[in-house]
């Protein structure tokens, strides 16, 4: 929240009356002063976890896509196809839903492709070798 930053900024830098904070950013002068005793800079909210309807058909979803992974760019399922396919076994969610899925299950493969099997990487980067003029360097 950049509000809240800008609250604080104006209070302690520029030295603003609350009033002329309030007055500034539209807010009341209850809320700027609770804003600026609070500790935290940026509120916390706390997002319940919630069950999505696609839950029960993620495994199956992502089996789907790993077979499409290995096959050629025209044998593929496409995404509708693969919605409707689960419309079927009684998946009651939007296509938008399973497409927001596949978008983040391709890129956690994507990540863990490029974060194994690797090894570690050493750079063979050396600093040029000093030489004093009038002296050859010795072989």
């Amino acid at each position: 929240m950049g509000l809240l930053n800008i609250i604080r900024r104006m209070h302690l830098r520029q030295k603003l009356s609350i009033r002329e904070i309030a007055k500034r950013t539209g807010l009341s002068r209850n809320t700027v002063t609770k804003h600026l005793a609070a500790e935290k800079v940026e509120p916390e909210f706390a997002t319940p976890e919630r069950p999505s309807r696609l839950d029960p058909f993620a495994e199956k979803l992502a089996g789907w896509l790993k077979t499409n992974a290995g096959k050629s760019r025209k044998e593929r399922q496409t995404l509708k196809k693969m919605h409707a396919d689960l419309v079927t076994l009684g998946f009651t969610g939007s296509y938008n839903r399973v497409a927001a899925f596949a978008r983040e299950w391709r890129a956690d493969r994507q990540r863990e492709q490029q974060t194994t099997g690797r090894g570690t990487f050493v750079p063979l980067a050396f600093p040029p070798r000093r030489v004093r003029l009038g002296k050859l360097p010795k072989a």
